[in-house]
C-alpha cells in the first residue's frame, strides 16, 4: 500500500473539491481542474480533508493510489498558488521577450524563434544580470508547466564547454575542459 496515498490532503481556504461519478473537480481562485479516477480508486471529502482509498489490494491499484493522491494534492495547490518555472538564458546576446501570449527568443540563431502559449501557461520576462535574461513560465498545472519549461529548455540546451544556452534557474551544467585545457598537461 502507498504511503503518499494514506495521507489525508488538507483543503486551502477558498478551494473547493467535488467528486463526481467519473472524476474529481478542484475549484480555486485560479482556475478550475479535473482529474479522471481509475475504476479502482475512491475519494471522499470530509471535514476539510481529502481522502483517497483504494477497493481492491491488487498492483495496479496500488501503483495508482499514490499517483492520484499526489495528483488532487498538486491540483489543489495550482488552483490555489499556482506553479512557475524560471529558466535563464546565459550567452551574449541572448534575450527573449513577450508578443501578446507568444514568447519570442533570440538566442544566437538567424531568426528568433517562437514559442506559443497553450491555454492556461502564461509567460513572463524578468531582469537578470541583462535585460530580458530570465523567463518565467507559469500556470495552474504542474504538468504543463514542467512541459512548457522543457520545451523552451530544448530549443537550445545549455553546452558543455562554456555553459551557453537555456537552463533552469536551480541547474547546474558540469562543463568540460576543453582541446587547450588538455594541451597545457602535456609537454614533450
Amino acid at each position: 500500500m502507498s504511503r503518499i496515498g494514506r495521507k489525508p490532503i488538507h483543503l486551502i481556504e477558498g478551494v473547493t473539491v467535488s467528486v463526481k461519478d467519473e472524476g474529481v473537480e478542484v475549484l480555486g481562485p485560479k482556475g478550475t481542474q479535473v482529474f479522471l479516477l481509475d475504476k479502482d480508486i475512491e475519494v471522499s471529502v470530509t471535514d476539510g480533508k481529502v481522502v483517497v482509498s483504494s477497493k481492491t489490494k491488487d498492483k495496479q491499484a496500488n501503483a495508482i493510489y499514490g499517483f492520484t493522491r499526489a495528483m488532487i494534492a498538486n491540483m489543489i495547490l495550482g488552483v490555489s498558488k499556482g506553479f512557475e518555472k524560471r529558466l535563464e538564458l546565459v550567452g551574449v546576446g541572448f534575450r527573449a521577450k513577450t508578443e501578446g501570449n507568444d514568447l519570442v527568443l533570440s538566442i544566437g540563431f538567424s531568426h528568433p524563434v517562437r514559442v506559443k502559449a497553450p491555454e492556461g501557461i502564461t509567460f513572463a520576462v524578468l531582469e537578470g544580470k541583462s535585460p530580458g535574461s530570465i523567463v518565467s513560465v507559469s500556470g495552474i498545472d504542474k504538468h504543463m508547466v514542467g512541459e512548457m519549461a522543457a520545451q523552451i529548455r530544448h530549443v537550445k540546451p545549455p553546452e558543455p564547454y562554456k555553459g551557453k544556452g537555456i537552463r533552469y534557474m536551480d541547474e547546474r551544467i558540469r562543463k568540460k575542459a576543453g582541446k587547450a585545457a588538455k594541451a597545457v598537461g602535456t609537454t614533450k
